[in-house]
């Protein structure tokens, strides 16, 4: 497919501000971008174009409306049509890739190939498979328990066997998991240095989920890609532990942060303790330099898979940033966190094109997110315009 795009403004995903002109697509990939009319293009003037977004955060196989993580539909026959329908819904709300953080049968990866051979429409995914978590741990019933180092890294090697494109470590317990206390760090820094090691002699990163202030110290020392979640639980309760030793040591690990700030956290507005907090929490974070990358947790309860868009002025609100900034963590600098940052995530040639055209100027207004005009994945043309 050949796709020129003429009299754009176009944000290429890091810039301060825009530039304009024509994109040149062909096949799965941007092959040019000048100032110059391209003779034959689409007349789009007035429209916007932005790289398209990511959610470093979801899990394909979970159904938001359900509440009892062991309610969830495991047989792939019946479950492949909700994922596709869930994939479907993403790119139709921008979302052009997305990293899946975790399910119990590899179930997601079938969707990931899938929409790589161009069976389904849907984001470009990675995936982790099942997370390492400890015996009775957070998701234990994704069947990742280990009870030591050799167990763990036997488990590593089940999910480089299955294909998986990352690692995942549950090194807090969580919410969602009966008898798992979030506060409580389930491996010690040295066996996650260990699996940190492992998963990079075979070309992964990882994400370890983390709750707990010990659990966030130990995965920043051993030095995981991506601390998700970040919540700083402590003793006393959630987001009362900060420690800026332990954001020092995510900076000079050069570890990235994933909050999950999604649309639902618009209730907590009126709770302004909670504001204080929270805004405090990271404000100490990025005056350390921390990075964070936008992400959701889809799929866990009432966190739809396609409300990244709602999510994103959310996130800008509680971490203070501008819409540029915002608009990095979802697209460059995620890109960059997950391990894509040659292919996607920005509007550059040789870059994959994955690109929204929007009606309105997002980097002052993000609401113009909700209303994408044209969405392109991977050259394909999701969205006509």
């Amino acid at each position: 497919m050949t796709l020129n795009l003429n009299h754009l403004r176009i944000w290429n995903g890091f810039d301060d501000d825009y530039q304009f002109g024509h994109i040149a697509i062909v096949g799965d990939c941007i092959k040019e971008i000048a100032e110059s009319a391209i003779l034959n293009g689409r007349d789009c003037a007035g429209l916007t174009a932005i790289p398209g977004l990511i959610d470093a955060h979801v899990h394909m196989v979970l159904d938001p409306c359900i509440r009892n993580p062991f309610d969830h539909i495991t047989d792939l026959e019946k479950l492949m049509p909700a994922m596709v329908e869930r994939a479907l819904a993403m790119v139709n709300a921008g979302i052009t890739t997305a990293r899946d953080l975790g399910g119990g049968n590899w179930h997601e990866l079938a969707l990931r190939d899938a929409i790589a051979r161009g069976d389904v429409p849907g984001p470009r995914l990675i995936c982790s498979g099942q997370p390492i978590t400890s015996v009775g741990g957070h998701c234990h019933f994704w069947g990742g328990e280990a009870a030591d180092l050799s167990a763990a890294l036997d488990i590593l090697e089940k999910q480089i066997e299955k294909g998986v494109d990352l690692i995942k470590i549950m090194a807090t317990g969580g919410n969602i998991t009966p008898g798992s206390r979030p506060v409580e760090a389930q491996f010690d820094t040295n066996t996650l240095s260990a699996i940190v090691a492992r998963a990079k002699s075979h070309g992964r990163h990882v994400a370890a989920h983390c709750h707990g202030v010990e659990g966030i110290h130990n995965a920043a020392k051993a030095g995981v890609t991506t601390i998700e979640h970040c919540s700083w639980v402590g003793k006393q309760g959630w987001g009362l532990a900060y420690d800026d030793a332990v954001a020092q040591s995510i900076v000079e690990q050069k570890t990235w942060v994933s909050p999950t700030i999604n649309a639902g956290w618009q209730r907590f507005k009126s709770d302004q303790k909670r504001v204080d907090l929270v805004q405090s929490n990271y404000r100490k974070m990025r005056a350390h330099g921390v990075q964070l990358i936008a992400s959701t947790d889809a799929g866990i309860p009432n966190v739809f898979h396609h409300h990244l868009v709602k999510a994103l002025p959310v996130f800008q609100f509680f971490a203070e940033l501008t819409p540029r900034e915002t608009l990095l963590a979802a697209t460059s600098s995620s890109a960059e966190a997950i391990g894509l940052g040659e292919i996607t995530g920005q509007l550059s040639c040789g870059y994959a094109a994955d690109l929204l055209l929007l009606d309105g100027d997002p980097l002052n207004d993000l609401s113009v997110l909700e209303n994408p005009v044209g969405i392109i994945v991977n050259g394909r043309l999701i969205k006509e315009f």
